[in-house]
């Protein structure tokens, strides 16, 4: 009544009143009705859904599901693709992430596949090779025993025949600078990403300028006989050994610990894992070891030599001739390849090979200009056996 009465005071015909009260009260009425129809439309949808699910697409969803977990079934596979190296060298990795997945060791040691140990042939240039042919006949016929892997300047852009042994071998590369870390790097590059083949066991760093002095058999028996890796780490005295030594380095080098050795080394895969995932030496160096401490003569020889001495051959099986003076080894020409030239290297030398005295001390030699291909490729066979 009161709502009639204020209505009659205002002047408003009281039938409209009522008839909006009447519609105000039936609105949330209405709402309830459609939640419920909703409601019933989703559960009917809902029970059909599983219906067709259940009955209809047993045949296509089942086998989605298996596809993408594969719990029994994928397992060959899933050893199958652990173990294949990379089918291409080029990658999108940058180092960070190429170490750390170089780094991976199995902890047991008996293959549950048929393994081929190879030799990694690691070729730190500039840009191209002038003894690849040379190198190419070293390597025909063996294959399956070796992996080749090439950290040339960024810039260059290799032309090797598709039927070529280097062709598609060169990995992701930066800017190399003789005696800095980025020499190091490079190197540590090389072996992180020969080391993505689980197959490879031995790793040898060589230059353009290097040729094989044993043919391929006397070279994978030499390595695979071997106790030792084989790279150089002598405590030198003097400027250009302790001399070069930083005390800011201690405590994780000391100055008793300082060693000096040729860059050009072979080391087994356990010793490249040590190279490569490093964190303990590399920021010493890196910061306390510039010119004129050459950083690539003195980071793995001391490091190696701190972790693992009994491992060490501490020789190179790279032969160079510092003879004539010089920051850098002599290089050959044209007119020094001759038979006494090699018969000097390979029958004048003696070492010890897994603790026995020994003559065969060097199966690679630096540093040969270009010019000497021509006579090397007449004499191979003759030389070197291949």
């Amino acid at each position: 009544m009161q709502s009639r009465l204020l209505v009659l005071e205002e002047g408003k015909d009281p039938s409209t009143t009522i008839i909006r009260t009447s519609q105000s009260r039936g609105s949330p009425l209405r709402i309830l009705q459609f939640l419920l129809v909703f409601l019933g439309i989703c559960i009917v949808f809902s029970m059909l859904s599983m219906y067709m699910i259940r009955y209809l697409g047993a045949q296509n969803v089942v086998p989605a599901i298996q596809s993408t977990f594969q719990p029994c079934y994928g397992e060959a596979r899933s050893l199958e693709s652990w173990i294949r190296p990379p089918s291409k060298l080029l990658h999108t990795m940058n180092d960070t992430e190429l170490f750390w997945k170089a780094s991976f060791v199995p902890r047991i040691k008996d293959y549950p596949f048929n393994r081929t140990a190879k030799i990694a042939f690691m070729f730190l240039t500039r840009g191209p090779l002038p003894m690849a042919p040379l190198w190419e006949r070293f390597f025909k016929g063996h294959e399956g025993l070796y992996s080749i892997y090439i950290h040339s300047l960024p810039t260059y852009q290799p032309d090797f025949l598709h039927s070529s042994v280097f062709y598609g071998r060169q990995i992701p590369s930066q800017v190399a600078e003789w005696g800095r870390m980025s020499m190091c790097d490079a190197e540590r590059r090389l072996l992180a990403n020969a080391l993505l083949d689980i197959s490879n066991e031995w790793f040898v760093l060589a230059s353009e300028a290097c040729i094989p002095l044993q043919n391929f058999d006397v070279i994978y028996r030499y390595l695979s006989r071997s106790w030792y890796s084989f790279i150089g780490s002598f405590d030198e005295d003097g400027p250009f050994g302790r001399g070069r030594y930083n005390a800011n380095m201690a405590p994780e080098v000391n100055l008793t610990e300082w060693r000096k050795g040729s860059q050009w080394f072979e080391v087994d895969r356990k010793l490249a894992i040590d190279i490569v995932e490093d964190h303990i030496f590399y920021p010493k160096f890196e910061k306390f070891c510039r010119p004129a401490c050459y950083v690539d003569e003195h980071y793995f020889p001391t490091m190696l030599s701190i972790q693992s001495p009994h491992l060490l051959a501490n020789r190179s099986l790279t032969w160079v001739d510092w003879s004539r003076g010089g920051a850098h080894p002599a290089t050959f020409g044209k007119a020094d390849i001759n038979e006494q030239f090699f018969k000097r290297i390979l029958e004048g030398q003696n070492c010890f090979y897994n603790n026995q005295p020994s003559s065969v001390c060097f199966l690679l030699a630096r540093k040969f200009a270009p010019s000497t291909l021509e006579p090397l490729l007449e004499n191979a066979s003759k030389f070197f056996g291949f």
